[in-house]
């Protein structure tokens, strides 16, 4: 298979534990977040303390590192946002994940050391979308994640790398645009703050009667990604960067799975395109949990 450029393995990191699981497991790149503005603030996340050493530790091992800047700004925000940039430049920081059209531009304008990736928080769910974000000068594309296979090639043509996620959770609303947790308990999946409305079981009333839904009560949770098999085609659409969802999950969740998708990517790099084997969707089984 030729390719210009050799994809991209990105793995979730929400502690020290989970960045050396991937880093031992093959990743070539990981995402993070800081205590502030990124849309898991139940994650460990990792401090500005922690910066300088994280990215030597990556570096040193050929790994890139990219922080979720991922929440909306609001305008009191800005000079925090601002320093914070600053800081993850300074820190050698590869990339920055971000929502927030505002603080796209400011990425720009501010730390040009920093290459901006359009967060799925963006919903670039078209090649029209993506062609709206060209003003932004992005640098990488993160797709939404609802996209089909089918919906994926109608991107052939992308003038920017492309980012999917391929492993993990999915939200029932487009990536992070729920209103739920906010409209139910205050909390904005905005602001990093899900309450995660859709994992809970619900009750089904239909002319004013009660259904009974067995063990079918979770109405609006959508099962979880697992494009293992898909990697080959994901590679020919010309997708450069594959991601697993997950900065909540353990370091054995972080492991196990990276480990499972180096190896698909390898083989298809390889020429050797097979689906996973037993022990490999047996490894994906035994990490799952929720």
């Amino acid at each position: 298979m030729a390719l210009t450029h050799k994809p991209e393995l990105l793995s979730p990191a929400g502690n020290w534990d989970c960045a050396r699981a991937a880093v031992a497991n093959g990743a070539d790149a990981i995402y993070f977040g800081m205590p502030r503005f990124n849309a898991r603030l139940r994650a460990d996340n990792f401090t500005e303390e922690d910066l300088p050493e994280l990215m030597k530790f990556l570096h040193a091992h050929g790994v890139k590192g990219y922080v979720a800047f991922n929440t909306l700004i609001f305008t009191k925000e800005l000079p925090d946002a601002e320093t914070q940039l600053r800081l993850l430049e300074d820190s050698g920081v590869d990339a920055v994940i971000v929502q927030d059209l505002g603080l796209a531009r400011m990425v720009k304008a501010l730390t040009p050391k920093l290459r901006l990736h359009a967060s799925t928080q963006m919903t670039i769910t078209s090649p029209e979308g993506l062609e709206f974000t060209k003003q932004l000068n992005i640098d990488q594309a993160v797709l939404a994640r609802e996209l089909s296979m089918r919906e994926l090639e109608r991107f052939k043509d992308a003038h920017v790398p492309l980012e999917v996620f391929v492993h993990g959770a999915l939200c029932v609303a487009y990536s992070g645009q729920c209103l739920t947790s906010e409209s139910l308990g205050r909390r904005s999946a905005n602001r990093g703050e899900c309450a995660q409305a859709c994992r809970m079981p619900y009750e089904m009333i239909v002319d004013g009667e009660q259904r009974d839904l067995g063990d079918k009560r979770y109405l609006l949770s959508p099962q979880d990604l697992a494009a293992v098999d898909e990697i080959p085609r994901l590679i020919e659409l010309g997708i450069r960067s594959f991601k697993i969802e997950g900065r909540l999950k353990t370091p054995e969740y972080v492991a196990g799975v990276t480990q499972v998708y180096r190896a698909a990517i390898d083989r298809a790099l390889a020429n050797q395109p097979a689906p996973a084997s037993d022990a490999d969707r047996y490894a994906l089984e035994m990490t799952f949990s929720r």
